[in-house]
């Protein structure tokens, strides 16, 4: 089950990662990278990914690193949350309210469990896409 926290569309390759991520230090808002030295996905690049996030970590600054990768291009094309976390979203409505487009949020149980491969928000769910050649 799934519910969108922030509205929107997105399709891109899944990220699901497999440790808690806070943006504040943990992405590099110059760069879209994991540069949390800890995390084991570090140096992955979140632009353009539909980002799975089963953990959410907070720092009321995350949305500040969300904001800035959104000005400059390099913000998932989609989050996905394990939990509810209005961190993320509010990073995502000053956005909005700049005129920037914005990736969607949607909370989803569950997803950390998802597979590899690209896969498409549309309104409040998420939806895999058959793989290449399938």
């Amino acid at each position: 089950m799934s519910a969108a926290l922030f509205p929107g569309e997105a399709e891109g390759a899944l990220l699901v990662l497999t440790a808690p991520l806070s943006f504040w230090g943990g992405v590099a808002a110059t760069t879209g990278a994991i540069v949390d030295p800890r995390h084991p996905q570090h140096g992955t690049c979140v632009a353009g990914r539909i980002l799975v996030v089963p953990e959410p970590v907070g720092s009321s600054s995350s949305s500040a690193v969300l904001l800035e990768l959104i000005r400059v291009g390099l913000a998932p094309a989609g989050i996905v949350l394990g939990r509810a976390d209005a961190i993320l979203v509010v990073g995502c409505l000053a956005a909005r309210e700049m005129g920037w487009p914005a990736p969607p949020v949607l909370v989803m149980s569950g997803c950390a469990a998802l597979p590899a491969g690209r896969a498409r928000i549309a309104q409040d769910r998420l939806v895999l896409l058959p793989s290449e050649g399938s």
